[in-house]
């Protein structure tokens, strides 16, 4: 976890789950989330400690657990003002909510509740209705909505660099993923044309490094999620009688070379792909329908 000097008191912590840093004063100041897990915020703090650079406020984008992960045990070494988006919130104070709807609404088993999909619940001092200026003290600074990876995830904008979460991520992160994971295709498509739209000088994605000239990466992702778009398809206009979402996430994983190791896994996966379906059905051109007993997604243009 290192931090790194972006412009006049605006940093990051680049780790393999990035968090934003602002000095809005001598007494202010405000992480933009907070890692996965107590270790890497007691590193954070260490090193604001010895850089004697002031918190006071949390922004969190998401409520994922590797961006908030960290912020119980922040909350519970000093106080600081914790600002999270609305819907997002809900799960930060009720973590259970992510492996909850990953897992159709069956009560989890212990097995499902890892540190990965259930941070420790966080209190949220103010819930974000809709994106916008935010006052801090005697600073500023703008909001952004990028839903798509998540249900309300907002980004922060701070003297023109953007805190764009996982609105979109590195080349390399993407590419090592193979299938990211979103909820909301058509969303996510059009928070990353916003993102190119956006009048930054900046940007630091939740995963990847700081670039000045980020639109070549948004474009890369853009380019990711139409070819994964088209590969489902493709998959499913093969299977003429249909094909179960189940086994369209194990050929569209098999073709994108991605090795399955865990249920939970299965279960990101298979919202990652559903999320492109339900782009393709409001379209018109794959439907879900009931086959023999089976929730099938076929093609519509049968």
């Amino acid at each position: 976890m290192e931090l790194h000097l972006i412009t006049s008191n605006v940093y990051y912590f680049q780790g393999s789950v990035n968090i934003g840093y602002v000095k809005f004063s001598e007494r202010e100041g405000m992480l933009i989330d907070a890692g996965l897990e107590e270790q890497a915020m007691k590193k954070v703090l260490k090193i604001l400690k010895s850089k004697e650079l002031p918190l006071t406020h949390l922004f969190i984008t998401h409520a994922h657990a590797d961006h908030y992960g960290g912020a119980e045990y922040l909350q519970g070494q000093q106080k600081v003002y914790t600002i999270a988006p609305k819907f997002e919130a809900a799960i930060l104070q009720e973590p259970m909510l992510e492996p909850l709807y990953l897992f159709h609404g069956v009560n989890p088993i212990p097995e499902w509740r890892n540190k990965f999909l259930e941070g420790k619940p966080i209190k949220v001092d103010v819930i974000l209705e809709e994106a916008g200026e935010v006052k801090v003290g005697e600073s500023r600074f703008q909001t952004v909505d990028l839903p798509g990876h998540s249900y309300h995830q907002i980004g922060v904008i701070v003297k023109d660099i953007l805190f764009a979460a996982d609105g979109y991520f590195g080349v390399e992160v993407l590419h090592k993923h193979g299938i990211p994971f979103i909820v909301d295709a058509k969303q996510t498509i059009e928070s990353l044309e916003k993102i190119k739209k956006l009048p930054c000088i900046g940007a630091v994605p939740g995963h990847g490094s700081y670039e000045e000239d980020f639109h070549p990466t948004i474009e890369e992702n853009i380019q990711v999620h139409h070819q994964i778009e088209k590969l489902l398809y493709s998959l499913v206009d093969q299977e003429k009688d249909g094909i179960s979402i189940e086994q369209l996430v194990t050929l569209a994983c098999t073709e994108k070379g991605i090795t399955i190791r865990s249920v939970p896994s299965f279960m990101l996966f298979r919202t990652a792909v559903t999320a492109y379906l339900t782009k393709l059905i409001q379209e018109g051109r794959v439907e879900l329908i009931v086959r023999s007993n089976q929730l099938v997604v076929a093609s519509s243009s049968e």
